[in-house]
């Protein structure tokens, strides 16, 4: 297995990832654009078969571990995405799947993950909790531990959706990702550094969960105490070392969303586009527009990771209530968002 990040290794993972998935759209919306200012494309990872961009490195992983670990079986911790793309890799190869999710984590996506035929393990209290339970049944099962972000098969997985960017639209000026643990940022930086370094790559995290922003600012690792965004995606405490030492290198800049502006953004992106977004896909259209002035004119990639947000939540985002106050759809101040 490689431990390189590169050009070339992403390459290869097409190769893998394509027996599986076929590209992903990279559309153009004219209203979208009218509003922004600027020629606004949509990457729609929302319409891979998991509704997410994580089953890229899922299927990159699970298809070179050795024999004898998949026989063994896996295990991992999520908010839900990741978990989906490691449980439907693991159930494509036959590999035993073990996922740990906190407490009353997405109720749609932990049947997802049990469909696609995991176990799933439910504590802490937000996903960093939960990590840190997987990596101790890790050793006790003695099961390969797949980390969420620190995974190079991961990152050249994803980084995939990277290469259809400029595939399909080479003049790119501005691609906007959304910042959870850090994959697909890194894929991108990746991708643009080799094909294009003119273009930025622009991330976006939640104000209320602002773990690699800060760091990235600070130029340290920083941890936050909480991480309490509805947008779970987005919904980390600490940031991972491995994809953090790429972005603090590659990224352009990155921006915080307020809950209410990822909101407003899922509704926009369904009145523009009639695709619905979880917090986390909507990310980036937040950021854009609050950098509307910056980007007038040019040509802007919208990264819409995911559309995996449930009916709950869903119903919340429309109400178009007065303000976000910490009360969740399921009852949950810090782990939903």
């Amino acid at each position: 297995m490689s431990e390189e990040i590169s050009l070339k290794e992403i390459i290869r993972a097409r190769a893998v990832i394509y027996r599986y998935l076929k590209p992903t759209p990279l559309i153009h919306y004219r209203p979208l654009s009218e509003i922004t200012g600027f020629h606004t494309y949509i990457k729609h990872e929302n319409h891979n078969p998991t509704g997410a961009f994580k089953i890229r490195g899922g299927l990159n992983l699970i298809a070179s571990l050795p024999q004898e670990e998949k026989k063994r079986g896996v295990i991992t911790a999520t908010r839900g995405n990741h978990g989906q793309s490691i449980a439907m890799a693991s159930r494509i190869f036959g590999v035993p799947c073990t996922i740990v999710v906190p407490h009353e984590n997405n109720p749609e996506k932990n049947r997802a993950m049990r469909c696609f035929g995991a176990e799933l393990v439910e504590y802490g209290r937000d996903f960093d909790e939960a990590r840190q339970r997987a990596e101790e049944i890790r050793g006790e099962r003695r099961l390969r531990y797949i980390h969420p972000a620190n995974e190079p098969l991961l990152v050249n997985g994803v980084g995939t959706y990277s290469l259809e960017i400029f595939d399909d639209l080479p003049d790119v000026e501005t691609i906007i990702v959304p910042i959870g643990g850090g994959s697909g940022a890194c894929g991108a930086i990746t991708v643009a550094r080799a094909l294009n370094p003119t273009v930025r790559v622009i991330g976006v995290q939640a104000e209320r969960a602002p773990s690699v922003y800060l760091s990235w600012r600070e130029g340290r690792i920083i941890e936050t105490e909480r991480s309490d965004t509805f947008a779970d995606g987005l919904a980390t405490r600490v940031p991972f070392e491995m994809t953090f030492n790429i972005i603090r290198r590659g990224i352009s800049d990155i921006v915080t969303a307020s809950e209410e502006e990822i909101k407003s953004s899922i509704r926009l992106l369904l009145e523009t586009t009639h695709n619905l977004a979880e917090g986390a896909g909507a990310a980036p259209l937040a950021a854009a527009l609050k950098m509307r002035d910056r980007l007038r004119d040019k040509k802007v990639v919208i990264i819409l990771t995911g559309g995996n947000i449930d009916v709950a939540t869903l119903k919340w985002v429309l109400m178009d209530d007065k303000g976000y106050n910490g009360e969740l759809p399921h009852g949950n101040t810090t782990k939903r968002g």
